[in-house]
């Protein structure tokens, strides 16, 4: 922690606002970054201590030349870790650290508290390096082209993991059937009538009886279709069965870890950034702000939350919500009084006074992500005052345009994005595919189609680690169609309407 004197009363200053108003959160660590070494931290997610790769060094190029043409400036970064870690950028002025160590705050109390995050690794800061020295031994032993040719591979397969994996919990396994058992589950092997007993010997061997029971159970495992039940986490499915070395299965096991660690922030960004900015102003309005600050304050405030057209800033959107969720609590406009009130105007009046907004808001904050944080608390009124709409391409004008202002169709044009990352759900449904060991996967439709140049490189990294044919049924213009990628690279064909996945099917 390299914080100049007056940054540390600063910091304790804002510390004890924060937990005045209720926070909580884990002991929290800053540092001050000049923008290069701030651009490379971000490069890296937050991890400077990250595995080497080129994507790295990309995205720091992107966001050095970004903060030198003066298009963009990363004003914080804060990592989920016990404890935090957040860094503030070097010649910010007081007011914008002030708003910093605020926000930052906020984030601090979500990550800790949110249910959404309760399953991360708080030590991941620790695991990254691991991590990182694990990749540098396999890049020694095998060379970096080829270390680093896998890793790409892995990192366009990250998303296919099951998002709601780590708050399952799942019966322990049974123990595995003595061989007796599994032999009285087999058909009995035919045998010749035996009229004498002491001929059975002779005319049913039992060696003879006994291979072809094992016949018979090895052709029943083959018939089974592995995994017995079509899985969301095709990474941990390949795994287990992708003939993979040893180093590449370790290495792709850390691209799924990293995956899962960073899914809840993917999964609460509304909500996350919307709590960091509504306490940042509330600290800041009402506590931390000096008379002389408020111009630059609210200058860069509106900066942060304004909306670009064409686009959805989480910051605003959160933000705004918690606010509306609030006065609505303060004021009981909730509940069955509420909702079936007719009365315009008594529902505008509406006040019973029972004082219940932070409490309320504290609550959503630790029980919610964003679709259901958006599935219950977005109302007509708020996408009235907010403007929100759906937009789409008119091909007449060449150019985006408001496709509709209705409130069912704006909550299920953000539900829609919000789920899953807006990305399709692809299951594992078959790794032994027409007894080939062949990859099938399915694709549940949800109204959306698969775009097939995205489909298509995607089925062709699963083929360099499954090694085998891999395919996906789906839906292309309402029409079944399997995608495949073989040796041949990438085909398509259509099949049966009953092929398709169902969301009953074993």
């Amino acid at each position: 922690m390299n914080l100049t004197p007056e940054l540390l009363d600063l910091r304790d200053e804002i510390e004890g606002y924060a937990r005045d108003y209720g926070l909580d959160f884990f002991t929290t660590y800053f540092e001050v970054l000049p923008y290069n070494l701030m651009s490379m931290v971000a490069a890296y997610g937050g991890f400077p201590t990250r595995y080497p790769h080129w994507r790295f060094g990309m995205e720091y190029e992107r966001l050095a030349k970004s903060y030198s043409y003066g298009l963009s400036k990363i004003y914080e970064m804060v990592i989920n870790n016990d404890p935090c870690y957040a860094y503030l950028l070097e010649g910010n002025t007081v007011v914008d650290q002030k708003i910093v160590m605020a926000h930052v705050y906020g984030h601090c109390d979500f990550f800790k508290n949110n249910a959404w995050f309760a399953n991360t690794n708080r030590k991941m800061i620790d695991d990254m390096a691991n991590h990182a020295s694990r990749i540098r031994r396999y890049i020694d032993l095998h060379g970096l082209e080829q270390v680093e040719s896998f890793i790409d591979t892995c990192l366009s397969l990250e998303n296919l993991i099951d998002l709601h994996a780590p708050f399952i919990r799942r019966k322990a396994r049974d123990a595995d059937p003595d061989p007796s058992a599994e032999d009285r589950e087999i058909a009995e092997v035919p045998q010749l009538q035996v009229t004498r007993e002491y001929m059975r010997g002779y005319l049913n061997p039992q060696d003879f009886l006994e291979a072809q029971r094992a016949r018979q159970a090895a052709a029943a495992r083959q018939e089974e279709r592995f995994p017995p039940t079509p899985q969301l986490d095709v990474l941990e499915f390949l795994m287990l069965h992708a003939p993979l070395k040893g180093w590449q299965q370790d290495v792709l096991g850390m691209i799924r870890e990293e995956a899962y660690y960073f899914a809840p922030q993917g999964q609460t960004k509304i909500m996350n950034e919307g709590w960091a900015s509504f306490w940042h102003t509330t600290i800041m309005t009402q506590r931390a702000l000096d008379p002389s600050e408020l111009i630059d304050y609210a200058d860069h405030h509106s900066g942060t939350v304004a909306i670009q057209p064409g686009s959805l800033n989480p910051y605003k959107i959160g933000l705004e919500l918690f606010r509306d969720i609030e006065d609505r609590w303060d004021r009981g406009r909730f509940g069955p009084d509420y909702a079936d009130c007719d009365d315009l105007e008594a529902k505008a009046s509406w006040d019973t006074g029972v004082g219940l907004g932070r409490e309320k808001i504290f609550q959503v904050r630790r029980l919610y992500n964003d679709v259901t944080f958006i599935d219950e608390f977005l109302t007509p009124e708020f996408c009235a005052r907010q403007r929100l709409f759906t937009f789409a391409f008119n091909p007449r004008a060449d150019q985006y345009v408001i496709a509709s202002r209705e409130f069912a169709k704006v909550k299920q044009q953000l539900l829609q994005q919000l789920t899953n990352f807006g990305q399709p759900f692809i299951l594992a449904f078959d790794g032994n595919h027409d007894n080939r060991g062949e990859l099938l996967l399915k694709h549940r439709h949800e109204g959306v189609d698969l775009r097939k140049d995205w489909a298509g490189e995607t089925l062709g990294n699963l083929y360099k680690i499954w090694t085998r044919p891999v395919s996906v049924d789906t839906r292309l213009k309402e029409k079944p169609r399997r995608l495949r990628w073989d040796e041949d690279g990438y085909h398509e064909k259509e099949i049966p309407e009953a092929e398709l996945f169902s969301p009953g099917a074993p």
